[in-house]
């Protein structure tokens, strides 16, 4: 069986990207996290929603990219979508800023949870540079070999897509602004909503408000970025 058969993803993705799953850096990839697992290691998110972020939003719906760094690290907090959270779970530091930001810029209530399958089921594609991590490890896969595969999603949402918005928040997400075509594409560029760098630029950014305002003039259905209070 090729390693592509065993991989349950939306159907355009999968057309899309089904070559990756055949080249030798996805296999040691795969070989990588099947030992750590091995060795007693506590990977997130579970198997099972690691490509939920693509599984969310079909590769025919994407209008926004909302890129991060690596998942939540904490028990239970990853589900495969950036920044967001399983219901239940806390908000963590950098989304409690996103939903300030989101006061701020929209006047929008903030929410009594973290999960953003709202903006999922909108288009919004809300990738991870690194698809996994280990718990209690930030950053710890990052050069398992998921930065090629992320870089193979850019291009193809950047080729294949017309009218993006691709959000790039701090250093890690702008790497990959290489990768696209900004004459097509509307590119915003902020300090990443962490503690450590929201008040370097990331509070006061108004990336939602340009998002739908570059969407509106494309004659596309802008974003709501309201969330329900509950889930």
């Amino acid at each position: 069986m090729k390693q592509n058969d065993r991989i349950k993803l939306e159907a355009g993705w999968k057309a899309a990207l089904q070559d990756e799953f055949e080249q030798p850096y996805m296999t040691e990839l795969g070989d990588f996290l099947r030992r750590e697992k091995a060795a007693g290691k506590l990977i997130h998110p579970p198997g099972p929603l690691i490509f939920n972020a693509l599984n969310s939003t079909p590769l025919d719906r994407v209008k926004v990219v909302i890129l991060g760094q690596d998942p939540y690290h904490g028990p239970g907090q990853a589900h495969g979508l950036s920044f967001s959270v399983q219901p239940g779970v806390a908000p963590p530091p950098s989304l409690q800023n996103i939903f300030k930001e989101l006061k701020r810029d929209l006047n929008l209530e903030i929410p009594r949870h973290g999960y953003l399958q709202h903006w999922a089921d909108q288009g919004v594609l809300m990738l991870n540079t690194s698809l996994t991590v280990e718990q209690g490890m930030a950053g710890s896969h990052a050069k398992a070999g998921w930065h090629v595969f992320t870089d193979r999603i850019m291009e193809v949402v950047n080729a294949r897509r017309p009218h993006l918005v691709f959000m790039l928040w701090g250093a890690h997400a702008q790497s990959k602004a290489r990768l696209l075509d900004p004459t097509r594409h509307l590119l915003l560029k902020s300090a990443h909503p962490s503690p450590l760098s929201a008040h370097r630029g990331f509070l006061g950014n108004g990336h939602f408000s340009r998002a739908n305002q570059f969407l509106r003039q494309q004659g596309l259905e802008p974003i709501d970025w309201a969330l329900p209070v509950e889930v």
